[in-house]
C-alpha cells in the first residue's frame, strides 16, 4: 500500500505541474459551465441543467471518452516510450502498486474535474435556488465511477504499446466500443433474425438472451438507472468497481508479461 501511495503522489505531482492538465481542466469546466448556464436559461429547471452536464448530454460522455485515453497515455504509454517506466519498475514496488498508483492519480484528476458539480450547485444555492444536494452527490459519484471505468480500460490498451498516440487511439476505440456495444449488437441481431430463426428455431429467445447479457454490461443502463436519478444503489457501485478491478488486473498482467519478455 505504501508503494501505491508513493506512485500516486508522484503521478499527481506530474499531472498537476504540467500545463496540459490545467488546460484540459480549464477547457472542460468552462464548456461544462457554459452548457449548464445555457440549459438553465432555456429550461429554468435546476435539476435538468445539472443532469444535462452530468449524464444527459453528449458532452458529458464525449468528455470521458477523450480524457480517459489522454490520461492513460500520459500515465503509461509516455513513460514507456521515454524509458522511465522501466526505471520505475526496478524500484522496490510491485507492478500492482504501479498500476494502482497510476489509476488512483488519474481518478483523482477526474474527481477534481467532476467536482465542478458542487460549484454549480453552490452558485444556485447562493442565488436562492436550493438544488437537491443528494442528487448532486450521486451524480458526482456516478460520473467518477464511470470515468474511472473508462480510465481502467484505457490503461489496459496503454500497457500494450510504446507509442503514445497509438495508445490514445486504441484507448479511445476501446472505450467507444465498450459504450456502444449493446446498441451495435442489438442492431446486428435485428438484421440477422432470419438466420437465427433458421439455426436456432426461436430467434426472439436468442436475441433476448444476448441483449439481456449485454444490457448487464451497459454503462448507460447502470448509470441511468441509479446515479442519474439520484439513487445510490450498492449494486451499481459493485458493477463499476468489479469492472474496474478486472481491467486493472489485465493491466497488471500486461506489465508483468512485458517484464518477462525483457
Amino acid at each position: 500500500m505504501r508503494g501505491t501511495a508513493v506512485i500516486c503522489r508522484r503521478e499527481l505531482a506530474g499531472l498537476f505541474l504540467s500545463p496540459l492538465a490545467w488546460i484540459l481542466l480549464f477547457a472542460s469546466v468552462l464548456l461544462n459551465g457554459f452548457l449548464f448556464s445555457y440549459v438553465l436559461t432555456k429550461s429554468r429547471d435546476v435539476t435538468a441543467s445539472l443532469e444535462y452536464v452530468f449524464g444527459d448530454g453528449l458532452f458529458f460522455w464525449g468528455l470521458m471518452l477523450v480524457l480517459a485515453p489522454l490520461l492513460a497515455m500520459r500515465l503509461l504509454a509516455e513513460e514507456t516510450a521515454s524509458g522511465t517506466l522501466e526505471f520505475l519498475r526496478t524500484a522496490p514496488v510491485s507492478d500492482v502498486a504501479v498500476v494502482l498508483g497510476k489509476f488512483l492519480a488519474g481518478s483523482v484528476f477526474m474527481a477534481v474535474l467532476w467536482s465542478s458539480a458542487f460549484l454549480y450547485a453552490g452558485a444556485l444555492e447562493l442565488w436562492g435556488t436550493s438544488p437537491d444536494w443528494g442528487h448532486v452527490v450521486t451524480m458526482f459519484l456516478g460520473a467518477l465511477l464511470a470515468s474511472s471505468t473508462f480510465l481502467a480500460i484505457s490503461l489496459v490498451t496503454s500497457s500494450l504499446t510504446n507509442t503514445p498516440l497509438l495508445s490514445a487511439f486504441l484507448s479511445l476505440m476501446a472505450c467507444v466500443w465498450w459504450l456502444i456495444l449493446p446498441m451495435l449488437v442489438a442492431s446486428l441481431l435485428a438484421q440477422m433474425r432470419g438466420l437465427l430463426a433458421t439455426v436456432f428455431g426461436n430467434a426472439r429467445a436468442v436475441e433476448g438472451y444476448v441483449l439481456a447479457m449485454l444490457d448487464r454490461m451497459s454503462i448507460f443502463r447502470h448509470f441511468g438507472r441509479s446515479y442519474f436519478r439520484g439513487v445510490l444503489d450498492t449494486a451499481e457501485v459493485v458493477f463499476f468497481l468489479t469492472w474496474i478491478a478486472f481491467f486493472l488486473f489485465l493491466t497488471t498482467r500486461a506489465l508483468e508479461a512485458r517484464r518477462w519478455r525483457g
